[in-house]
């Protein structure tokens, strides 16, 4: 047999090599490519949580300061296949971002491609980042701009306000109820950026701080498990301040139990106790049960009477005696409201407390407002019209007290009560604005009048509220003290009450209330009328001067508001150094015209120093050096 020719054989192997290593080749891009489709992939899967095509519009207190708006943020990224170091880069964003080291290198072990390591960073936590990658560290490690949303305020007014998820969507508050305002879904992927509407509350931010500010005292000195504060415009029904406590800081939401998150004025329901008489009472005498001078004697109890001899008697704080209207608002007697509501039939009861809003949500863009609880007269017993009476056997909100209150602000008629002011467009178009909006007439003013007057006597000797007086301010008020129901044993705890207080004022000329619920304080003290109505009193105190009520005996001077200045002559320089110290940069600004000197000037304010001392003498080419402040 012939051997092989020696060239043809290495032609051949040449031509084998080639082909293997273009096989290598063609094997390492097809691995590339599937790599990358499969990276685009998981970039779409996962969610884009901003799209900046859209940016949300701001949320603000009725006077435009600001609650929330939009930011643009940093998220930090990694491509996995140019991660160089991964302990390096694990340990460096680890002490940047406060995560776990070896958690972020168990994941860039594990993932592929495109991952996510924190979304929507600080500025200071971007700043450290792209200074750690400008060394040269952090290699596959980026930056990706995305909307985000910054609440300056932090935690006031949090539950109210609310807050977004990562994709920018409202998950709460303000921000879910009116996303759709908030943030408008974009015409197509190819549209330019939306802009959305700008949200005015009818929160007064100054208020709210006062509000909370006292709130956060009464969490400290009453160790309550919460407390709620409401101010309210009794003339037109918006809401100046919602506090509540505990709260939240809704830059890091996720930090907290949902239990804090929740707008608890609004969706939390309990039972009033003895503050819920003065709506029981006003039903009562719009019904024509009783009068103003009917009384009901007590002897320290209420007695029922039940079919077939058995009897129960309910215990009143003290022994009260002959008792009218207006002793029964005084002293808080639970068998004189008891012995009225047999005056009146359960049914047309029933209606008028539902006139007053009990029963029903008031219809704030508050998500999962409570219904409060009060059953339909069929399903009560022998004894819950009697306990409806002074406050127990139905729940209701906080923003349902405050909102049914201003029927006694406004002759007998309901307002409709008001989170939101207005809503203007990113052009400044104002699409939609709230007015004063009565709902139905509850009361006659004749009986509003005798209400008010008797919450008036509350705040007088032996009043249970006298600890809300305010000098100068007459100020209508109604305590209460409701026992809480012990979920274990199904009956009323002995330890743990709910402490509140309802004020209108001033009695004449009502235009604001304050309502107060501590909710089971834990330091000895459970009365309304001994820890809730001074929160009465320290309040009023700050918005009487704030709202510019006046008090009795003070002269309020009107002005029409426009002031004229006089416009400021020029500054022209003489033979020595004027006194500049106080001027203003506006008023200097003129010195630099005058070419025979070089003028410096530092900070920016009002001149607080000169360089050279007044009295020096002017010479051409003289520099003079001013610092502002």
């Amino acid at each position: 047999m012939a051997s092989e020719n020696p060239e043809k054989k290495k032609t051949f192997n040449r031509f084998i090599i080639f082909l293997l290593a273009t096989g290598i080749f063609v094997i390492i891009i097809l691995a590339q490519y599937i790599s990358l489709m499969l990276v685009r992939h998981e970039k779409k899967t996962v969610p884009q949580l901003s799209n900046p095509l859209v940016e949300r519009g701001p949320i603000l207190d009725r006077n435009g300061r600001i609650f929330a708006i939009q930011t643009k943020l940093d998220s930090v990224t990694a491509w996995i296949p140019n991660i160089e170091a991964p302990e390096e880069s694990a340990s460096i964003l680890a002490s940047i971002l406060s995560l776990d080291p070896e958690e972020l290198v168990r994941k860039f072990s594990e993932r592929t491609g495109f991952m996510y390591i924190k979304r929507k960073i600080s500025l200071s936590e971007s700043k450290k980042i792209t200074e750690a990658k400008e060394l040269g560290k952090l290699k596959g490690i980026s930056l990706e701009p995305e909307y985000g949303r910054n609440y300056p305020e932090k935690e006031l007014a949090s539950q109210l306000i609310g807050y977004v998820g990562t994709d920018n969507t409202g998950l709460a508050g303000i921000e879910y109820s009116l996303n759709s305002e908030l943030s408008p879904k974009k015409a197509n992927e190819d549209s330019e950026i939306v802009y959305g509407n700008q949200v005015f509350l009818t929160i007064d931010m100054n208020i709210q701080y006062m509000t909370e500010k006292i709130a956060a005292r009464l969490m400290e000195e009453q160790d309550p498990d919460s407390v709620m504060i409401l101010v309210l415009d009794a003339k037109n029904g918006d809401f100046l301040a919602s506090a509540s406590l505990p709260s939240f800081d809704p830059n890091f939401f996720n930090r907290y139990p949902e239990s804090v998150r929740k707008n608890r004025p609004a969706v939390y329901a309990y039972e009033p106790g003895s503050v819920f008489k003065v709506f029981s009472l006003a039903s009562f005498l719009e019904l024509k049960g009783i009068r103003e001078n009917d009384f009901f004697y007590c002897d320290g109890y209420y007695q029922l009477d039940y079919p077939g001899g058995k009897q129960e008697r309910i215990t009143c704080l003290g022994r009260h005696g002959n008792v009218n209207v207006q002793r029964i608002i005084q002293v808080s007697c639970n068998a004189g409201a008891a012995y009225a509501s047999e005056t009146v039939d359960g049914q047309s009861f029933y209606q008028m407390l539902r006139l007053f809003g009990f029963g029903e949500p008031v219809g704030l863009p508050s998500p999962g407002e409570s219904f409060g609880l009060i059953q339909a007269p069929e399903e009560w017993s022998l004894r819950s019209k009697p306990t409806i009476a002074f406050g127990q056997e139905l729940s209701v909100s906080a923003v349902q007290m405050a909102s049914g209150a201003t029927v006694f602000a406004n002759a007998g008629t309901l307002l409709k009560t008001h989170l939101v002011k207005k809503i203007v467009s990113p052009e400044g178009k104002i699409l939609s604005e709230i007015a004063r909006e009565p709902l139905r007439q509850v009361l006659s003013p004749e009986s509003v009048l005798a209400l008010l007057l008797d919450m008036e006597t509350a705040t007088a000797e032996e009043g249970t509220a006298t600890r809300a007086v305010v000098q100068g301010i007459r100020i209508s008020a109604k305590t209460g003290t409701a026992q809480m129901l012990d979920r274990a044993t199904g009956t009323y705890s002995e330890s743990s009450f709910i402490a509140s207080c309802l004020a209108v004022f001033p009695t004449d000329n009502p235009q604001v209330i304050l309502y107060v619920v501590i909710d089971n304080p834990k330091m000895g003290e459970t009365y309304g009328g001994r820890i809730a109505a001074p929160v009465i009193h320290d309040l009023a105190e700050e918005l009487i001067p704030y709202l510019n009520i006046p008090r009795e005996g003070e002269t309020l001077a009107e002005h029409e508001g426009k002031l004229t200045v006089r416009k400021s002559a020029p500054l022209v320089l003489g033979d020595t150094m004027p006194d500049l110290l106080g001027l203003s940069k506006r008023q200097i600004l003129s010195l630099f015209y005058q070419k025979q000197i070089q003028i410096t000037i530092e900070g920016s304010g009002w001149v607080v120093r000169q360089t050279p001392e007044p009295g020096t003498p002017v010479t051409d080419g003289m520099s003079i050096r001013l610092e502002l402040q």
